[in-house]
């Protein structure tokens, strides 16, 4: 009897390495917009001041930046206003830390979910990037009033055409979190400890990054550090487009994108081999 019935779909293991379910993250998009809305009504449901916290939050960090570095400790920002300067590196840097934070926690957070239902796990890496650019829209708005402001005011920022280009920049930087993101994601089902470890290190590799300092005031034999980061060029190039003002060079930006692929590469390949036995694990 069963031989006779017509199924309009049949789930079935992957067996090949690179068997990416990108079909079915397109078929199930539906599912994905759901967590979004989710995520987000959860998030802020019984709070007073909702998505502004989205602001809120970068702008007391700029307030504390242009005080400790800006003023105590006088680091150079090639001539960019403290304001702008400091709110572009907070603005990107967290739109970076989210959306790795997020992919490493994928099998962690969500192991109950994927223990009971099937659809594709990738749906929720997807949406945490969503999630993250629905961030960063509200911040880069504030942005634009900042920017109006001292561009009204005559202050040194030079834009060009390059900021047409802003929306794949930010695609560039979630592929780097997502992709060192779903690597963490997939070992820390194994080693509980190593999350721990992430924390710690997400804190410390902001001072790697130009976030509070450009890059002109990092000695010429650290400079290296900026080619094997590959978050230093985004940063730069953003300011380059919007300010007019950065050390990002051809070389350091092709290290980035290399740097990038790679990551994405074998951070799906670690997400698809752990997807299959995670569960055991966890």
């Amino acid at each position: 009897m069963a031989d006779n019935e017509n199924w309009s779909l049949i789930i079935t293991p992957r067996r090949r390495l690179l068997e990416i379910p990108f079909r079915e993250l397109i078929r199930y998009r539906d599912l994905v917009f759901l967590f979004v809305k989710r995520d987000f009504v959860t998030q802020y449901k019984q709070t007073i001041l909702g998505p502004l916290w989205y602001v809120i939050s970068p702008l007391i960090s700029t307030i504390m930046y242009t005080f400790v570095f800006g003023r105590l400790a006088n680091i150079g920002t090639d001539g960019i206003p403290f304001t702008l300067f400091y709110y572009s590196g907070t603005m990107l840097w967290t739109f970076f830390s989210g959306c790795f934070t997020d992919a490493s926690n994928t099998f962690i957070n969500n192991a109950g979910l994927f223990g009971k239902v099937y659809f594709p796990r990738l749906a929720v890496p997807v949406n945490n990037v969503l999630g993250n650019m629905i961030r960063i829209a509200v911040q880069f708005v504030m942005f634009l009033v900042l920017y109006a402001y001292h561009l009204a005011s005559g202050s040194p920022v030079h834009p060009s055409w390059w900021i047409a280009l802003f929306p794949l920049l930010i695609i560039w930087i979630a592929g780097i979190g997502v992709g060192i993101g779903i690597i963490i994601s997939s070992l820390t089902t194994k080693y509980r400890d190593l999350k721990q470890l992430v924390s710690f290190a997400l804190g410390l590799a902001m001072y790697a990054a130009p976030v509070v300092y450009p890059l002109s005031e990092i000695p010429e034999r650290f400079r290296w550090i900026a080619y094997i980061n590959p978050v230093c060029a985004p940063l730069e190039l953003f300011r380059l487009w919007f300010l007019g003002a950065a050390s990002v060079t051809g070389e350091m930006v092709f290290s980035s994108l290399g740097v990038t692929a790679l990551l994405v590469f074998f951070g799906l390949i670690l997400f698809n081999q752990n997807e299959r036995n995670f569960i055991d694990v966890v």
